[in-house]
C-alpha cells in the first residue's frame, strides 16, 4: 500500500511582497502560513458510509468477514482537463485555461494542476488534485486523517462517499488572503480542491461565502472527471 502524502501544490501558495513597477504592487511565492483567524461557518464533519462499511452485516453478518470494497479507480485523471473553461474564467480572471500541472513523482496515483492570475489588484489561485490509492479503506484512512488536520469546517453533501470543506483567513504583512479546501473521496480516490485570493489595493481577502463555493464548485467539477482517464 502506498501513503498518500499531501500534493506540491498545497504546501506551496503564491504571497503577495513586494511592489509591481506599473502599479506599486509585485507577487513572490512562498508558503503559506499555518491558517490562523479562521471564519469558517461550517458545522464538524459528517461521515457518509459506502458500501465498504456496510458490507456483510445484514443477517446478523459481521462486516469484518465480508469482503473488501473493490477499488473503482485504478489512474488519476488528467486534472487540467477536470474544469470546465467558463469555471477557470468565472474563479479565476484573466488565468491561461489550459492550466499548468504540476510535476508529480507519479502520475498514475497523483496528478495536480493550478490556475492563477492577477487582474487588476484582485489575484486568484485554484488548485486541483486527484490522489488514487490502493484500496478503498486507505482512502478513507488518509481523508479521515486530512479532515481532522483541518478542524473548524463541515461536510459538503452529496458530494462523493465524503466530502469537507473549510475557510480559514491568513494576514501576511497586513495583506489578507482567504483560502478554502475542498476533499472528497469517492471510492479509492481523493480529490483535493484549494482556492484563495486577495486584493492587493484594499489588503482585504475575498468574502468566506465567495471563497466556499467556488471551491466547493470546482470540486464538483472534479469529482465528475473521475474515470475519464
Amino acid at each position: 500500500m502506498r501513503p498518500l502524502s499531501l500534493p506540491l501544490a498545497l504546501t506551496a501558495r503564491l504571497l503577495p511582497v513586494a511592489v509591481l513597477a506599473s502599479a506599486g504592487w509585485a507577487l513572490s511565492s512562498g508558503p503559506l502560513a499555518s491558517a490562523s483567524d479562521s471564519d469558517s461557518d461550517h458545522s464538524s464533519a459528517q461521515r457518509s458510509p459506502d458500501s465498504e462499511d456496510t458490507a456483510g452485516k445484514k443477517g446478523g453478518g459481521s462486516s469484518s468477514s465480508a469482503p473488501p470494497a473493490a477499488k473503482a479507480y485504478e489512474a488519476a485523471p488528467a486534472p487540467c482537463g477536470s474544469i470546465a473553461v467558463k469555471t477557470v474564467k468565472s474563479l479565476v480572471p484573466g488565468a491561461k485555461t489550459a492550466g499548468k500541472e504540476i510535476p508529480s513523482t507519479d502520475e498514475g496515483v497523483r496528478r495536480t494542476c493550478s490556475w492563477n492570475a492577477l487582474k487588476g489588484f484582485d489575484y486568484r489561485w485554484l488548485d486541483v488534485s486527484f490522489e488514487i490509492a490502493d484500496s478503498v479503506s486507505a482512502a478513507r484512512k488518509t481523508y479521515e486523517q486530512r479532515t481532522a488536520e483541518k478542524s473548524g469546517g463541515g461536510a459538503v453533501p452529496g458530494l462523493g462517499d465524503a466530502a469537507y470543506s473549510v475557510v480559514n483567513l491568513t494576514t501576511d504583512k497586513k495583506q489578507q488572503t482567504r483560502e478554502g479546501v475542498v476533499l472528497a473521496r469517492v471510492s479509492n480516490a481523493l480529490v483535493v480542491v484549494t482556492y484563495n485570493g486577495s486584493d492587493f489595493e484594499s489588503k482585504k481577502a475575498p468574502g468566506t461565502d465567495e471563497i466556499n463555493k467556488g471551491a466547493i464548485k470546482a470540486a464538483k467539477e472534479a469529482v465528475g472527471a473521475l474515470g475519464k482517464g
